[in-house]
């Protein structure tokens, strides 16, 4: 087959707007249909929509990352559509500016389970499948803030997204001689909804100044990283977390 690609089919989650949508977008111009999921279907399907207006090389889910059911769900639906899945992108993610000692213990648990939870049910319901067939990619969604402990985020995304870069790990490892990979992306600040929400404007000169390369991240190029790890010859990649921060973190 000369573009494998052409034939694979991948599921984006939290997919209707900003990181999402734009990983989304990228894999779809690789020449993958795509599963647009987010927890409004509506929003689901409005993306897709935007993305591709016949319909035919996307599909809108419902699904909350909060529930391992629903992950199960959004499988049995891209089965019986399309009849496999290939690749498993954890994008979706919630985060609270809530100062580290004001954070109850019920909004710390609701951001873990989302952000954390999520990630590791997309890894075993869809991780599963993946093994039994023998091929997969599974890219996770980390974040520079689990590196550094962040910035304008909350303790609690941080401490989900420092989790997610093991989690990758062990995935990484149980996985591995089933011909699936699993792998993370940690960015920095990019230019998207989530950080303009978290920074506002008169604090972004600031922002910008603290980055080295003095600008804010490319979503488009993220996703096209996305789509690097996707790509069935990423077979020697395993278990790593690619950073894009502009050098606000170096190892």
């Amino acid at each position: 087959m000369s573009n494998p690609t052409q034939s694979h089919i991948a599921l984006v989650t939290g997919a209707a707007q900003g990181l999402g949508n734009h990983i989304a977008e990228r894999l779809l111009a690789a020449g993958y249909r795509v599963a647009l999921t987010d927890r409004s279907l509506d929003a689901a399907r409005a993306a897709a929509v935007a993305l591709d207006s016949s319909g035919e090389r996307v599909m809108p889910l419902a699904l909350d990352v909060a529930s391992k059911a629903d992950f199960e769900a959004a499988l049995a639906a891209v089965l019986e559509r399309w009849g496999d899945l290939h690749v498993l992108v954890n994008n979706a993610a919630v985060t609270r500016a809530t100062p580290v000692m004001e954070i109850s213990p019920k909004e710390f648990a609701e951001v873990v389970n989302i952000n954390l939870g999520g990630t590791f049910s997309g890894c075993q319901v869809m991780g599963r499948h993946m093994a039994d067939k023998g091929y997969g990619r599974i890219i996770n969604m980390a974040s520079l803030a689990g590196q550094n402990g962040g910035t304008s985020t909350g303790a609690h995304y941080a401490a989900s997204k420092g989790a997610i870069i093991t989690l990758t790990k062990v995935f990484a490892k149980e996985l591995a001689s089933r011909g699936v990979t699993v792998n993370a992306i940690a960015p920095g600040p990019i230019e998207s909804p989530m950080v303009r929400a978290l920074v506002p404007e008169e604090r972004l000169p600031t922002l910008l100044g603290a980055i080295p390369v003095g600008q804010l991240g490319d979503a488009d190029f993220i996703g096209e990283m996305v789509v690097q790890l996707a790509r069935p010859e990423a077979y020697f990649t395993t278990g790593t977390t690619l950073d894009i921060n502009g050098g606000l973190f170096m190892r």
